[in-house]
């Protein structure tokens, strides 16, 4: 049978169209994105009042020399120069028709004006209804006749690692710039931030863009930009938003009464990593350790002890440290919730009932444990102002090369426990460490300055 020959031409057209249609179903429209939903996007423009006057130095010359004396009475006869109020810009979206907006907390955080600008390049004078620091939140409010467009509120519970994101800001005062990219990874801890679960993406975001919109597909708000992580102070790949379920319960709480209250469960915690799992002998590492419990907090009226592993709260797995404080700080105050934790070794359920967040509660110094001559230490009694405060256990006068070093114990340590033994002399301590198992980590309760923490120490097997 003769072949059909097609020209060269068609056949061309005909990739050029099918690699066109391919391209076209992968990538999303963000220009019908952008288009829809920018209009409920604003810049925020702040102001900060002068804080105080500066005067003028004079020259820093060698003590014995003619001219100090000169510029010295120069100077200060010279008026002093006042601070000039510093400008900032951010980024915010507007959630009511009658002007309440969104954005970060540090965006306003003591501003002397806030001046909000809409798509239609009207500008308005806002005034902050409340703001939260745990969470980089805030809400604002301006006042206008017209009816203004509105976001979307989406679910960020329902992203998944790899769904494209748009956001849209003012990064370096460039408004309404729109970035996409990815979903990079969700449920983030940052160090300094225990009431959030970053959504992490690779959607350019600099500064500018904090208190913006980070949109799905679908044109609803999954979450708030709210940092970058950067060794040159501007996008390197990797942004931070706050899930908008996040943020928008600490609106409703800001709109109802101008703060946000947080459960408190009363406990520092550590995480359990593999030598401490294997020092308390689990299969594997997860859950929070209790390294201190705080008197008279929820915790301890619970019955919660130092060395529990809580695992689980409030019927929620707790896998890694970092999850335990996002769980306590959304449950509501007063509520009463389950605590599964492990204690020596066997599971226990215990019932908590949460309390309100104290206003000023920092985290508190954690501390690491110590160990006698076998050791590579060499400990004594506690000091009797120590003493009367009810706390036990030996002090670390040095610390040598040996295991103690090993573990990260320092010379100023409170050893209160080691092997789950509780510590109360010298001597009692020394008989403990000869005790020591070989080769096998133990865990070691120590404090440093006002906290606690566990170590994993290990003996080595030749000694």
């Amino acid at each position: 049978m003769p072949r059909l020959k097609q020209p060269f031409w068609l056949i061309a057209m005909l990739t050029l169209f099918w690699v066109a249609s391919v391209q076209a179903a992968e990538y999303p429209d963000f220009v019908t994105l952008v288009e829809q939903y920018s209009p409920a996007v604003v810049s925020i423009q702040t102001k900060s009042e002068p804080k105080e006057r500066i005067g003028r130095g004079h020259p820093q010359l060698p003590e014995n020399s003619p001219f100090n004396e000169y510029f010295k009475k120069f100077f200060e006869q010279m008026p002093d120069m006042p601070s000039r109020p510093q400008s900032s810009v951010g980024s915010g979206f507007i959630i009511s028709p009658d002007g309440y907006i969104v954005t970060n907390a540090h965006v306003v955080e003591d501003m002397a004006s806030i001046v909000v600008g809409l798509s239609d390049r009207t500008e308005l004078p806002a005034q902050v209804i409340g703001k939260d620091r745990r969470s980089d939140i805030a809400l604002l409010k301006v006042k206008t006749a017209a009816t203004l467009p509105v976001v979307k509120i989406g679910d960020a519970r329902k992203l998944k690692v790899g769904q494209w994101v748009l956001a849209i800001g003012s990064p370096f005062g460039f408004e309404r710039s729109a970035t996409q990219g990815i979903v990079s990874a969700l449920a983030r801890s940052l160090p300094s931030d225990n009431y959030v679960p970053f959504i992490q993406t690779d959607a350019a975001v600099n500064p500018g863009n904090s208190g913006g919109p980070l949109f799905n597909l679908d044109g609803e708000v999954i979450g708030v930009n709210s940092q970058i992580y950067s060794r040159s102070g501007g996008y390197q790949g990797v942004s931070f938003a706050i899930p908008v379920d996040v943020a928008m319960d600490v609106v409703a709480q800001l709109k109802d009464g101008g703060k946000v209250t947080r459960g408190w469960l009363g406990v520092m915690i550590q995480e359990v990593t593999p030598e401490l799992a294997q020092s308390f002998n689990l299969d594997k590492p997860h859950g929070a350790l209790v390294g201190q419990v705080l008197a008279e907090g929820p915790a301890q009226k619970a019955g919660v002890k130092t060395g529990d592993i809580i695992i689980a709260f409030n019927g929620q797995p707790v896998r890694h440290s970092s999850d335990l404080p996002l769980m306590v700080g959304r449950t509501r105050p007063g509520i009463s919730a389950p605590l599964l934790v492990i204690r020596e070794g066997k599971e226990q359920t215990l019932t908590v009932k949460l309390e309100a967040l104290p206003d000023e509660n920092k985290p508190q110094a954690i501390a690491e444990p110590p160990v006698h001559n076998r050791l590579g230490l060499i400990v004594g009694e506690l000091p009797g102002d120590k003493r009367k405060k009810g706390d036990s256990g030996v002090l670390v006068k040095d610390v040598d090369e040996g295991p103690a070093a090993t573990a990260g114990i320092q010379t100023g340590d409170v050893i209160a426990r080691i092997n789950n033994e509780e510590v109360t002399d010298v001597s009692q301590f020394a008989d403990l460490v000869q005790q020591l198992p070989a080769g096998r980590p133990v865990p070691v309760l120590i404090k440093r300055d006002s906290g606690s923490l566990f170590l994993a120490l290990t003996v080595p097997e030749k000694q």
